[in-house]
């Protein structure tokens, strides 16, 4: 049967419709991020998840409830699931950002924030703390952050973590899936990428 983890971004937010960076602002969700929360807590039920796990800024928490409600679950909140911190890009636009700073990519450790290795090394130990309580056939949903999961994800799979720029951005409540079946094609490999930015459309 092997193992499921699905890595979830909020629902979208008046920063994230506005292009204004985030980070670990708490900003809440918007009506169409409820409504896109609810729409992707259907489909993940549809896997039976056995446990949720969120950042605790409020539109990744609020967005979590909705998963957690679908599926019978508890919300467990982990700190180590927030977005990367922006530093001095936090509150600008991202036309802002790139007078002030010039063109991306950026590494936001250079700019009073936290640097892509940082976000990965928490990322990547709280994805391990979540994996070690799933038993064979178990699903864990993680809600987090679209910078700091393409971080994780990177990390987590031994790929390098100059990679990220070659990553999308994922959608508000875009999700990673990530799969343990060991004696598959993937070679022994014990995690591989099954999924990503999936969405499921509102109506």
């Amino acid at each position: 049967m092997g193992r499921r983890l699905v890595v979830l971004r909020h629902g979208l937010t008046a920063w994230n419709a506005e292009r204004r960076f985030q980070g670990q602002a708490d900003t809440d969700l918007t009506e169409t991020g409820v409504l896109q929360a609810k729409a992707a807590a259907a489909a993940l039920a549809a896997y039976g998840p056995t446990a949720v796990w969120s950042s605790d800024l409020t539109r990744a928490k609020v967005t979590a409830q909705y998963v957690a409600a679908a599926c019978g679950a508890e919300v467990v909140l982990d700190a180590r699931l927030r977005e990367v911190h922006v530093g001095d890009f936090q509150g600008l636009t991202h036309a802002e950002a790139a007078d002030r700073f010039g063109n991306g990519p950026w590494d936001y450790g250079d700019h009073g924030g936290e640097s892509d290795a940082a976000t990965a090394e928490r990322m990547t130990a709280v994805l391990g703390d979540a994996t070690a309580k799933l038993r064979d056939g178990e699903t864990a949903v993680l809600v987090s952050h679209g910078a700091a999961m393409r971080c994780g994800m990177l990390r987590f799979l031994g790929w390098p973590l100059e990679q990220v720029r070659t990553l999308g951005p994922l959608d508000n409540c875009g999700w990673i899936e990530l799969v343990d079946e060991p004696g598959t094609w993937s070679g022994g490999a014990p995690w591989r990428l099954a999924a990503y930015n999936r969405v499921t459309p509102i109506s």
